[in-house]
């Protein structure tokens, strides 16, 4: 079947390189545009298209079915695989960038290794140890009393990027 005097398996065939090309190049420079783009995501969209052209690429080069029901079934192949995209690739991964952020307030109440000691009136370091990884915080005693290399803290609160922090046996 021919559509605009060229064969389908040529519209499939250019569609699916125009398509592929677009979605490199949206992965590369989607962070200049940046931006929360809702339902149209760019990258959804044009993997819908190249799933579609690819499987109807395929089904007209080497079945013989009507070029209508190609492009249904190659339609439908297409949602299906971008749905899975969207719902088990897409929503995990922005959740879990969402996951690996901390703020100070989130903090408070924590549990923190001493890796550097902190002296009386001085500051020191913590380690507090989480799922999505270490962090470590500049800290400093909030009874101004020296803690030793190793003791478990209770971050208390933090002010100016400092952890104000308490032995965790004296709590």
């Amino acid at each position: 079947m021919e559509l605009f005097g060229f064969d389908l398996p040529s519209i499939y065939l250019t569609v699916l390189i125009g398509s592929g090309i677009c979605v490199i190049l949206t992965l590369l420079l989607s962070d200049l545009f940046g931006g929360d783009v809702g339902v149209f995501n760019p990258t959804l969209i044009l993997a819908f298209f190249t799933i579609l052209s690819a499987s109807g690429y395929l089904m007209e080069k080497y079945s013989s079915i009507n070029s209508f029901i190609i492009l249904s079934i190659s339609a439908i192949i297409a949602l299906i695989i971008s749905s899975c995209l969207h719902f088990f690739v897409f929503i995990p991964l922005a959740n879990a960038e969402e996951s690996l952020v901390y703020s100070d307030e989130s903090l408070k109440g924590r549990i923190g290794k001493v890796i550097t000691a902190i002296p009386q009136d001085g500051y020191g370091e913590i380690l507090i140890e989480s799922i999505s990884g270490n962090i470590s915080k500049t800290a400093a005693s909030f009874y101004n009393e020296e803690i030793g290399f190793g003791e478990e803290t209770v971050i208390v609160e933090i002010k100016e990027n400092v952890a104000y922090v308490v032995r965790k046996d004296g709590i």
